[in-house]
């Protein structure tokens, strides 16, 4: 089975940037492009809680009758609003240099709807929030933290920063066993060709934590990849993202790792920080 770049589009301020991002991996990964819309009409339902007590039976029945047509016509235009929306962004990625971007439009749940896609997923680019969260600057959307989770393949988050081609990655190393898997990921992936990586362990600069990141930066490149790396002690989040201002760093990359401080960034409430406070794309390899 072909593995796609699959990208997530709805009606937020995140889709243009979510469109060329991922037009940008497909090219450089020589992978199909497949943008998806899901149609989600469960929370349009009014509760019938709303619709009893001083309703008449008839009155009732006949309001609950109207409400239905309502909801039809609802989800009607909602797939068409959808359709609109991913020929808009067929269109965007064929500007930007993609050869023959497909479109698909689910209904249900986004979660659901990703999980049941998942093994035709190479890579999955998302918005920091949807639709309904556009006022929401200083939160996550539900349904990102909720991909993050339950889904198995490397998940790019895009957020509201205009879109700039990365020249320069981060990657968070803690020199577990698998957070070394990581790094040969990246090493070897052809979305960071010609880019610059930076590793950064989060911890003292112990004769143990050099050897870890000399290993990091050798591994690198020996892909042929141009490479630097540091050791900063403090506060994992707060000193990532220092780094990343210092450095003009325009990608982060974790890995969902390990057992060690970086992996509760991705287990835990720590995983909503990071994620909610970057500024520019993260990638999270799985």
């Amino acid at each position: 089975m072909t593995e796609h770049v699959m990208a997530a589009i709805d009606g937020s301020q995140f889709s243009e940037n979510v469109c060329d991002y991922a037009a940008w991996a497909s090219i450089a990964m020589d992978a199909p492009l497949t943008f998806v819309h899901v149609v989600d009409n469960h929370s349009e339902v009014p509760e019938e809680a709303n619709l009893s007590g001083n309703l008449r039976l008839g009155a009732r029945e006949k309001l609950m009758k109207e409400l239905s047509d309502l909801d039809e016509q609802r989800a009607k235009i909602n797939r068409e609003q959808g359709k609109l929306m991913l020929e808009a962004a067929k269109q965007r990625a064929i500007d930007d240099g993609v050869a023959d971007p497909a479109t698909r439009q689910r209904n249900g749940t986004l979660v659901e709807s990703l999980a049941e896609l998942e093994k035709e997923i190479r890579l999955l680019v998302v918005g920091k929030r949807g639709e309904t969260a556009d006022q929401a600057s200083g939160h996550l959307g539900s349904n990102l933290e909720r991909v993050v989770r339950e889904m198995h393949r490397p998940i790019l988050m895009v957020p509201s920063a205009a879109y700039n081609v990365p020249e320069k990655v981060m990657m968070a190393f803690d020199g577990s066993k698998t957070a070394r898997k990581g790094v040969e990921m990246l090493a070897k992936s052809p979305l960071f060709k010609g880019v610059v990586c930076h590793v950064v362990i989060i911890g003292a600069d112990t004769g143990e934590n050099r050897s870890q990141l000399e290993w990091a930066l050798t591994t690198l490149r020996d892909a042929g990849h141009e490479a630097e790396g540091a050791i900063r002690a403090g506060e994992v989040e707060a000193t990532l993202h220092a780094y990343e201002k210092e450095n003009g760093i325009d990608m982060m990359v974790m890995g969902a790792y390990g057992h060690s401080r970086i992996r509760h960034l991705l287990v835990g409430s720590t995983t909503t920080e990071m994620l909610r406070k970057s500024h520019i794309p993260v990638l999270i390899l799985r």
